[in-house]
């Protein structure tokens, strides 16, 4: 029973170079600006027997966060947002994987523990199971992509200032997408 087990449950390492993490949020209520969070590292362990006892780990830098834009980006960092200098790091653990199977675009969900500095919440992600090929190096590959929306206040991220017409410069909701590309440890 172990060895069935053992050759049905695999594990895959992100590829941050061909992974993508975005989050998007409004600014002066009117126009939606986007980030990126380029370091990201992983594991994601699936069990091909049965999918629901998947799981997926990853940790992600906060200082690699880009926005194309130097001055906020420094205040994104900043004790204001995420306090990069205390909290380095933001990291989503799942806990529970529903509806997933091996057919490329089946659509799943995950629940998983996301921690933004120093403060976790559950989190449901909107995930779609997008193929499973080989490289051109021999090595295998698997690909997801997945969304979600946070109330950044949840996390202690509270800065905002009241616009004169009304409303707030950031809004609270931010909208978060993932495509990730893991590679067969």
């Amino acid at each position: 029973m172990s060895t069935a087990t053992a050759t049905a449950t695999s594990t895959w390492n992100i590829d941050a170079s061909h992974s993508l993490i975005e989050f998007a949020a409004k600014h002066l209520m009117i126009t939606t600006v986007k980030g990126r969070l380029a370091d990201a590292r992983g594991t994601l362990t699936i069990d091909e027997a049965n999918p629901a006892n998947s799981s997926a780990k990853v940790e992600f830098d906060a200082k690699s966060l880009d926005t194309r834009s130097d001055q906020r980006d420094e205040h994104l960092r900043s004790a204001d947002f995420l306090d990069v200098a205390n909290f380095p790091t933001i990291s989503f653990a799942s806990r529970k994987i529903t509806g997933a199977s091996a057919t490329p675009g089946s659509e799943f969900t995950v629940v998983g523990d996301l921690t933004i500095r120093g403060v976790t919440k559950e989190v449901t992600l909107d995930a779609t199971y997008e193929g499973r090929g080989r490289d051109p190096w021999g090595g295998e590959r698997v690909s997801f992509s997945a969304d979600t929306k946070i109330d950044r206040r949840e996390f202690g991220l509270t800065w905002n200032a009241a616009l004169e017409a009304g409303g707030v410069l950031v809004s609270n909701d931010i909208k978060i997408h993932l495509e990730v590309q893991a590679v067969r440890a």
